[in-house]
């Protein structure tokens, strides 16, 4: 938690806990205060960089099944814009930022809650013990709200639908059950998990390490410093678990996909008839966006923490 400014300096461990025991019993401002800084900068980098996950979906669904040179993204970009109009950039936006809302607020705010515990737990606020919070956190995030996922790409794979969120999921429900709104939960928790916790740790930890090691304090810079090394980390990290996932949750949607068993029979199947390049589809798209939506969140989630009297991250 990086709540002092000074390089070099850090809270003692026993001084962290007195400060986070006062903040365990806080009034509902607090807590709203709390989740609803993470989840409006979540869903405002979402909003932004939303054109860039339409163009990483599309890419995901390249050649399915089968090799083959690939569109790259600029490529993609204008075949979409020149096929589909400017509008199906923003395909999906609405239960995307909806999702946000409340998946960035739960997986952003439940870290520090996560990481008390577990500092309670071993006595440690040490790298595992980050990486583990983040992972706990962005998983029951995910589960929470996967439906709002699965609307989100199959609205990005359909630019001729007309139904909206709503209408698409009463024709989920009614075709496939009720279920089908947890198809690929699986690997959506993976990806979170792996998510949350390279990207909240490494922010965490690259903070700790900036201030001791170089002349900048809490603020712009070390905190653009430190998300543009988290949106780096966790992009190399969850790019397979991504593709995977988008591949799970719209084979219904797309017959050239046939059956994926799971998550791991999903992977296989990619890496025998498409090559380990597979498992990367859409992984520099998915750069283009994590990159800059990690760090527009983690800049503006600081400043409203700020505003809000609440402590940096």
């Amino acid at each position: 938690m990086g709540g002092d400014s000074t390089p070099g300096k850090h809270s003692p461990s026993g001084s962290v806990r007195m400060i986070e025991k006062q903040n365990l019993w806080v009034s509902p401002s607090y807590v709203m205060n709390h989740f609803g800084t993470s989840g409006v900068s979540v869903a405002t980098a979402t909003g932004i960089t939303h054109p860039l996950d339409v163009l990483k979906v599309r890419l995901q669904m390249q050649l399915v099944g089968q090799r083959g040179p690939l569109t790259g993204l600029g490529g993609l970009f204008l075949q979409v814009v020149k096929n589909e109009g400017p509008r199906s950039l923003y395909l999906g936006l609405a239960p995307a930022l909806m999702r946000s809302v409340f998946y960035g607020g739960l997986r952003l705010g439940l870290y520090e809650p996560s990481k008390y515990v577990c500092e309670l737990a071993f006595e440690s606020t040490n790298i595992l013990v980050k990486i583990a919070s983040g992972a706990f956190s962005g998983s029951l995030a995910t589960a929470l709200t996967n439906p709002m996922e699965v609307l989100k790409v199959r609205l990005q794979m359909n630019p001729n639908s007309s139904r909206g969120p709503l209408g698409e999921m009463r024709k989920i429900t009614s075709k496939e059950g009720i279920t089908a709104l947890w198809k690929g939960v699986g690997p959506a928790m993976a990806r979170a998990a792996a998510l949350t916790a390279s990207q909240l740790a490494t922010y965490d930890e690259s903070k700790q390490v900036l201030t001791m090691w170089t002349p900048l304090e809490e603020g712009f810079y070390l905190h653009l410093t430190a998300s543009t090394i988290a949106g780096a980390v966790s992009t190399i990290i969850t790019a397979p678990i991504d593709m995977i996932k988008t591949r799970l949750m719209l084979q219904q949607e797309s017959r050239s996909l046939g059956a994926y068993k799971n998550g791991f029979h999903c992977a296989y199947q990619v890496l025998l008839k498409e090559g380990p390049k597979g498992l990367y589809k859409g992984g520099f798209a998915m750069f283009a966006r994590l990159g800059p939506q990690t760090t527009i969140t983690f800049i503006l989630c600081e400043k409203l923490r700020e505003l809000a009297g609440l402590k940096a991250i």
